[in-house]
């Protein structure tokens, strides 16, 4: 047997019996979809340490710095001590990596868009960091750094004559406050890439799954798995809240904090891509740039996904969010959404 000859039937039957991680096992999905290969890697905090084998209890012959991109040679399995799931390990000059705090990215330099509506136009980090600038030069004081595919709204478009450049204006709803990035370091999406996926599959007939034992996210079109991978769920005392919800609030880019009623764990997390809502207190499907570690429960309560799996789920799920809004709320006409 195989994964997709698995029906939404035997899948639930599995998930109730609590046998659904072992059948995965056997079925070659033991260990975590990180985010897909690419040929470099971003160290997601100060100290990542590299060893001489693909395991915690190799020696540790370098550390890397936070933002510290290195060459992704290939991946391997090792051991991994927090995580049963995630056994991925890269290869990097000098030894060997655990995937969990290195971010897969590339360096995509874009030509400049010199015109963009009104209302303006979606755009994702096509590099692994771009600085922000409180004005469009090379000269004006950095803000803040944003990440690979993180997405932002472009409100402008400025060419400067002095240096020659071309600077997109970034609006942040949160801050309430614009930013500069240079045009080279980011990709203005397409209307095409923002249009529903399966849409002649109606909507009571999909179904978004989340197992939070085996931390498993599982979309559904009728009886037929089209979507299953690992995820990274609320950790105690932040849990995803189990029952049954739907995506009847959506938005491509949000600016996710807790600073405004949090005392302690404070997140500050600007350009978030990809978030289908499912309740009404925040909860969310959305794309993953601080870690790379799926298949244990590690986030505030949302269901943490790789950006391109995040991005499938926006796009796949109702209700469609227009390419020219960067936010929809549409009680009652959301995808049904089961966590349990």
């Amino acid at each position: 047997m195989t994964l997709s000859q698995l029906t939404r039937r035997d899948f639930l039957k599995l998930t109730a019996s609590g046998a659904l991680g072992l059948v995965l096992s056997e079925l070659g999905m033991k260990h975590a979809l990180a985010a897909p290969p690419t040929s470099k890697g971003l160290a997601l905090f100060s100290g990542v340490p590299i060893y001489d084998a693909p395991s915690v209890k190799a020696n540790t012959v370098d550390l890397l710095g936070k933002d510290k991109v290195v060459d992704l040679l290939g991946d391997v399995q090792g051991d991994y001590f927090d995580n049963i799931h995630n056994t991925t390990w890269y290869a990097v000059e000098g030894g060997y990596v655990h995937s969990a705090p290195i971010m897969p990215v590339e360096a995509k330099y874009q030509k400049p868009v010199y015109e963009v509506p009104v209302e303006g136009k979606l755009a994702e980090v096509s590099v692994p960091y771009s600085l922000t600038y409180l004005a469009p030069y090379s000269y004006a004081k950095n803000a803040h750094r944003i990440y690979y595919e993180t997405t932002h709204w472009v409100q402008k478009v400025v060419v400067t004559r002095e240096e020659k450049g071309v600077w997109y204006e970034i609006y942040d709803k949160e801050l309430k406050k614009s930013f500069y990035i240079p045009s080279y370091n980011m990709r203005i999406i397409p209307d095409e890439e923002l249009t529903q996926l399966s849409p002649e599959v109606p909507n009571e007939e999909k179904l978004l799954h989340v197992d939070l034992k085996s931390q498993m996210v599982t979309a559904f079109e009728g009886q037929k798995i089209v979507l299953s991978v690992r995820c990274a769920s609320g950790q105690r005392g932040t849990d995803t809240p189990i029952g049954e919800w739907s995506t009847y609030h959506k938005g491509p880019s949000i600016h996710m904090t807790n600073r405004g009623d949090a005392v302690a764990n404070i997140y500050n997390l600007p350009g978030v891509p990809w978030c289908s809502f499912f309740t009404g207190s925040g909860h969310a499907f959305h794309g993953t740039y601080w870690h790379n570690d799926y298949g244990r429960q590690r986030s505030n309560g949302c269901v943490n996904l790789p950006s391109n799996v995040s991005k499938w789920v926006y796009r796949w799920t109702s209700p469609v969010v227009p390419p020219n809004e960067d936010y929809l709320h549409l009680p009652g006409q959301g995808t049904k959404v089961i966590v349990e």
